[in-house]
């Protein structure tokens, strides 16, 4: 079983068919487990490869691997490769070190097996030309060869083509696929291409595409799925290793949803809508998943409806990346911890899902995300501290005394006697507050606010004679939305 190293995760978005290849000996490791579940992402077949049979003792090895075998048809069975097939094989009987004279065991059948299994995709011609590279090298007297899959689109002789990550274009000179010379070759083919000179260490992975078909991005909004074995939240802000395109660089996360109205919508993959208005998550929603605190009790029931049982049916992430990438749009993106402990029985793939729009102003955060209408909903209480007419009353406790309430004007608050009001403005200097009741206080909220007098007391004392009693405690609520990438730091009415 080869290691998953990030090098490897890249080459997950062209797999046809999977072959997972598990130490009979051993059973699936941390490893088998993170490969089965990249597959699982990224293709629609799998043959499971139980190797190492010869190292059974030979008494035993039948019902050693009749047992495995019923062990990998177990953890197969909740996945999408429910009854894939299972064969034995000894690759390399003996090991590395054994003579070459033994020959390997049960490879015709894996052969026969693999071609049983395997169908010729449709290929499509059409759209830009865009190759996964996975090996490059030079020949001296002729140029440069990259090898690699035809992801979309054709390619002839003589066509210019980018490699976006040096930002040079090169003319193709000659092509070959299985040693065979061709003068053209499309979507699926597996190809050589050699073109004029460059320096094969600077592209040891990577793409190459039709000039300008593929753009370099600084940020990305990509539409997000939790891979259930991965332990632990994911959380806003956090850091995970990404794998978009044909890189992994590291990246911080923002995931956010939609408006709790919109959780039940029909999930949409090919598009990002900025015309939408989406809500601020702390955290990845999923079943079980405790909101994090907000400004008050209702708002977080309101966005943790997961707690209750209920989670959107898409959720997105702005990621921002610590170094530029260059990507098609539409690709897969893997989110990883692939510093935890390789040892450790834990899942290292924490989520996956589809590159809808990328971000490619390097100053993204002032020209495009304005335009990303995530809001945090806020649930504010205060007090009303007096009455000044029928119509208007004095609040406090809402705001701290550094707020800018001018931010607040107009914003609807509710009393807890029943009655509607608008912030009207600051009432001072010390976060108090003017609300204006356009219905007006009822007589019994009147009665509520209106101060009693105390008795004069006694000679001596110090009290003072017909001094107020306080005012009975009538709630103020505020409900509103702060839009995060807002410049204006505007506040608007919740519903």
């Amino acid at each position: 079983m080869v290691e998953l190293e990030p090098s490897a995760l890249p080459g997950a978005q062209i797999i046809d068919l999977m072959m997972l290849v598990i130490d009979v000996t051993k059973g699936m490791q941390t490893q088998s487990a993170e490969c089965l579940v990249i597959g699982q992402i990224a293709c629609q077949k799998l043959v499971v490869v139980l190797n190492k049979t010869d190292l059974l003792p030979e008494g035993k090895r039948q019902a050693a691997i009749d047992k495995m075998t019923k062990k990998m048809q177990k953890t197969l069975e909740n996945t999408k490769f429910r009854g894939a097939p299972i064969i034995p094989v000894a690759a390399r009987p003996g090991g590395p070190d054994a003579p070459e004279t033994e020959a390997p065991q049960g490879i015709p059948e894996l052969i026969e097996l693999l071609t049983s299994q395997i169908s010729i995709p449709r290929r499509d011609p059409s759209g830009p030309f865009l190759m996964s590279v996975d090996h490059c090298f030079s020949i001296k007297g002729q140029g440069t060869v990259m090898t690699g899959t035809i992801l979309s689109g054709s390619v002839s002789l003589g066509d210019s083509v980018e490699i976006p990550t040096l930002k040079v274009v090169r003319k193709v000179k000659s092509m070959q696929m299985f040693h065979t010379p061709v003068t053209s070759a499309v979507q699926g083919d597996r190809l050589g291409i050699c073109v004029t000179q460059f320096d094969p260490k600077l592209l040891e992975r990577g793409l190459v595409c039709a000039p300008e078909s593929l753009h370099t991005v600084h940020a990305a909004l990509v539409s997000v799925e939790k891979i259930p074995y991965f332990r632990g939240s994911l959380q806003t802000k956090a850091k995970f290793h990404i794998t978009v395109g044909h890189e992994t660089v590291m990246g911080r996360v923002m995931f956010f949803s939609p408006a709790p109205d919109g959780f039940d919508h029909e999930p949409v993959l090919d598009s990002f809508d900025f015309s939408q208005e989406y809500l601020f998550q702390e955290q990845y929603l999923c079943p079980g998943s405790v909101p994090a605190e907000t400004d008050g009790g209702e708002a977080d029931r309101r966005v943790g409806q997961a707690s209750e049982g209920r989670c959107p049916r898409q959720q997105w992430a702005l990621v921002e990346f610590e170094k530029p990438v260059t990507c098609p749009r539409l690709c897969l993106v893997i989110g990883s911890r692939l510093d935890a402990d390789i040892h450790a029985n834990t899942c290292r793939l924490a989520f996956h899902g589809v590159l809808l729009h990328g971000l490619e102003d390097k100053n993204y955060a002032e020209s495009a995300l304005p335009r990303l209408r995530v809001y945090k909903l806020k649930h504010k209480h205060g007090i009303v501290e007096r009455v000044m007419d029928d119509y208007s009353v004095i609040g406090r406790s809402l705001f701290k005394k550094e707020t800018n309430i001018q931010l607040f004007v107009g914003l609807k608050v509710q009393l807890s006697t029943g009655e509607l009001g608008v912030i009207a403005s600051a009432f001072g200097q010390s976060g108090k507050f003017k609300v204006h009741i356009p219905g007006g206080l009822s007589p019994e909220s009147k009665k509520i606010l209106t101060p009693t007098l105390k008795k004069r007391g006694r000679a001596g004392r110090g009290e003072e004679a017909g001094q107020p009693e306080p005012v009975q405690h009538v709630a103020l609520s505020l409900s509103f939305k702060r839009y995060v990438f807002d410049t204006h730091k505007r506040m608007v009415q919740s519903p």
